[in-house]
């Protein structure tokens, strides 16, 4: 198997916490964890690895992956010290029924603050052979979960933290880089506006330009309700290399949507199911790239991949669904 063949394989981020960072959280037993991580992957065959997102982990809050609190509590402006006006205003807040309070209140202008993502890649990049991929939270799913009292007003929130995550991102020298949004595919009333933060903050980046669209994964839960086809005429603003979709949960029925897109946007397609512990056949994988082939063309699906991040799931289970995605992929080059 040559690297530049395609499809490639690649993880989506989170992976589940190990135990003995838990028990002690430590800088050397995070390095120790992230090596371990990292090693899993690569052995199994992925082509693109992640640091399993172990940086974002707070022992304070260990049934999360930090996917919003790690950005935002580090942020300018933003505070924890909600009062119970702040919590019963955000309870009221369209989409947020999931969450019991905000990620934060907003009550001056958004900035970098002590945010340090460049650090956290470059604590984990020496620990990888293959491409290391950084992955970031994208600001409208960063935006939804706060309860704004300064802007009052989403467009501008969305803009200002996608200023504070561009300072960032582009100190960073990854091969790749990813913005995840998880909450955009249930309010696509807003993709009117939300390309505007998105393609700020992608403009910055130095390798490839991926963004991960799915429909949640709170607690192996789906969150958001809504269709791909409802998000091509989003998708065609971007100014992206590839995405990374789910679709192994949802079906394939969906695949005719993106007919539409953009002719130079590279496709990934989700083709491990994450909400489900059991784990599929490598024959299962190779027909569902197949699947993905038969009706978009072998030129558009360049990525497969886990519907979401591995959080959710057991180290044995994640493990083994990783080397069913290499196993079935390369059946399916083999064919």
């Amino acid at each position: 198997m040559q690297q530049h063949e395609f499809p490639r394989t690649t993880v989506v981020g989170s992976y589940p916490l190990p135990e003995w960072l838990k028990v002690m959280p430590s800088r050397p037993n995070l390095r120790d964890a992230i090596m371990t991580v990292i090693a899993t992957q690569e052995l199994a065959g992925i082509d693109v690895v992640t640091d399993g997102e172990l940086s974002r982990f707070d022992v304070n809050h260990p049934e999360t992956n930090g996917m919003i609190e790690s950005f935002i509590a580090p942020m300018a402006g933003v505070y924890r010290d909600f009062t119970r006006e702040e919590m019963e205003g955000f309870s009221r807040q369209q989409g947020m029924g999931f969450r019991t309070q905000p990620a934060g209140v907003v009550r001056d202008r958004i900035g970098e603050g002590r945010l340090n993502l460049v650090e956290q890649y470059r604590f984990a990049r020496p620990l990888a052979r293959n491409e290391l991929k950084c992955t970031v939270t994208a600001p409208y799913m960063l935006s939804k979960t706060l309860y704004d009292t300064y802007y009052r007003d989403l467009p501008a929130l969305n803009w200002d933290i996608s200023e504070a995550l561009k300072a960032q991102v582009s100190r960073i020298d990854a091969p790749v880089v990813q913005l995840d949004e998880a909450n955009l595919p249930g309010h696509p009333e807003d993709t009117a506006w939300a390309h505007e933060s998105i393609n700020n903050l992608l403009a910055a980046i130095k390798g490839r330009r991926g963004l991960h669209l799915c429909f949640g994964n709170y607690g192996g839960q789906s969150i958001q309700r809504g269709f791909w086809r409802d998000m091509i005429p989003f998708l065609n603003k971007l100014q992206l290399d590839h995405l990374v979709l789910e679709f192994a949960r949802r079906g394939y029925d969906e695949l005719e949507a993106f007919r539409e897109l953009r002719p130079d946007i590279a496709l990934g397609i989700g083709v491990i199911d994450i909400k489900d512990n059991e784990v599929e056949t490598p024959e299962t994988v190779a027909r569902r790239i197949e699947k993905a082939v038969d009706v978009l063309g072998a030129e558009r699906i360049k990525w497969v991949h886990p519907d979401c991040g591995f959080w959710m799931l057991l180290r044995s289970v994640a493990d083994r669904k990783m080397e069913a995605l290499v196993q079935g992929r390369n059946a399916f080059l083999g064919r």
